[in-house]
C-alpha cells in the first residue's frame, strides 16, 4: 500500500493552510482512498485489472493552494476527484499564461515526465479532491498491465490533443468566437460529468478565462453581455444559462451592433409583455 504518500507531498513543498472549521468538515468527508478500478473508471477508460490491491491516496487541497509548483521535482501525476483547477506557466518576469482548467477525471502533471520537474503549476479554483499516482507505481503497473499502460497513455495524449485543440481554436477564430467554444467546451465537460450542460457556474474568473483565450478581461465581460442580449446565453454574474447550445458552436462573429440593439429590444417587449400574463 502506498502508506508513505502524505509525507512524500509535503517534502516536495505542497504546503496545507490550516482549515476552517468548515473546510475542516469537508475533509473529514472526503474519500481517503480509492483502488485501481475505481482510478480507470474516473479516467474513464477500461483495462483488464488482474491485481487490484494498489490503492491510490487522496488529499484535498482549499482554493488557492498549490498542488505543484514549477521547478518541483516531478514523481507524481494526479487525477481530479473533484473540483476545479488551472494550470499555469509563469515566465521570467512574472507574468501567468493559463493553460488549462482540470476538472473531474482529468489527468495533470504529465509535463513534469520529460524533464523530471514540472513546467508548470497546477491551483485549486475550488476545494479539490485530486488522487496521487506516483510515478514509480504506474512504472511498476506497465510492466504487469500493459493494457493498462497503453490506457493511461492514451489519457495523457487525450489531454493533449484538447490543448493543441485550443491553440488551434486561438489562432483561427475571432475574439467572440473564442468565447462562444469556450462555453460549449465548458457545456461538454458538464455534461460528461454528469451534470447540467446547460446551466452551471463559472469556476474561473473572466480575468482567467481572457487569459486562457488571449483575451481581455473587457472583451470577455462584453461577449457575455452581448451574447446574453442576443439570447444566446443568460449570465448573472458566474451563472450561466445557455439557450442556443448549436449557435456558440458554429458562431464566427457577432452581428452588427444594430441587429443586437434590435434583438435586445425585442427581448425586453417580450419580458415586458409577459408581466401582465403572469400577474392574471
Amino acid at each position: 500500500m502506498l502508506t508513505s504518500h502524505m509525507t512524500d507531498v509535503r517534502s516536495n513543498g505542497i504546503s496545507l493552510a490550516t482549515p476552517s472549521p468548515s473546510g475542516a468538515a469537508w475533509q473529514r468527508q472526503a474519500k481517503l482512498w480509492s483502488s485501481l478500478k475505481e482510478v480507470c473508471d474516473l479516467l474513464r477508460i477500461s483495462a483488464r485489472i488482474t491485481n487490484d490491491d494498489f490503492q491510490f491516496q487522496h488529499m484535498q487541497f482549499k482554493a488557492g493552494q498549490r498542488i505543484h509548483t514549477i521547478g518541483q521535482p516531478f514523481d507524481m501525476l494526479y487525477i481530479v476527484n473533484s473540483g476545479f483547477l488551472k494550470t499555469v506557466m509563469i515566465d521570467e518576469l512574472g507574468n501567468e499564461q493559463v493553460l488549462g482548467f482540470p476538472m473531474k477525471g482529468d489527468m495533470f502533471g504529465i509535463d513534469g515526465i520529460h524533464r523530471k520537474q514540472y513546467s508548470t503549476e497546477t491551483v485549486a479554483l475550488t476545494n479539490c479532491d485530486v488522487i496521487l499516482v506516483p510515478f514509480k507505481i504506474f512504472s511498476t503497473l506497465g510492466r504487469t498491465h500493459t493494457e493498462l499502460e497503453a490506457a493511461i497513455y492514451g489519457v495523457m495524449s487525450r489531454e493533449l490533443v484538447r490543448e493543441q485543440g485550443m491553440i488551434g481554436t486561438l489562432g483561427s477564430l475571432s475574439a467572440e468566437a473564442r468565447v462562444a467554444r469556450f462555453l460549449v467546451f465548458l457545456s461538454e465537460r458538464f455534461a460528461e460529468m454528469g451534470y447540467s450542460g446547460s446551466q452551471f457556474n463559472l469556476r474561473m474568473t473572466r480575468q482567467e478565462i481572457g487569459n486562457y483565450l488571449g483575451l481581455t478581461l473587457e472583451t470577455v465581460s462584453r461577449t457575455f453581455s452581448a451574447f446574453n442580449a442576443i439570447g444566446m446565453i443568460s449570465v448573472d454574474q458566474r451563472a450561466i444559462v445557455i439557450h442556443d447550445l448549436q449557435s456558440l458552436r458554429t458562431l464566427r462573429r457577432l452581428p452588427p451592433s444594430r441587429v443586437r440593439a434590435k434583438a435586445d429590444s425585442a427581448k425586453k417587449r417580450a419580458a415586458a409583455a409577459a408581466q401582465p400574463m403572469a400577474a392574471a
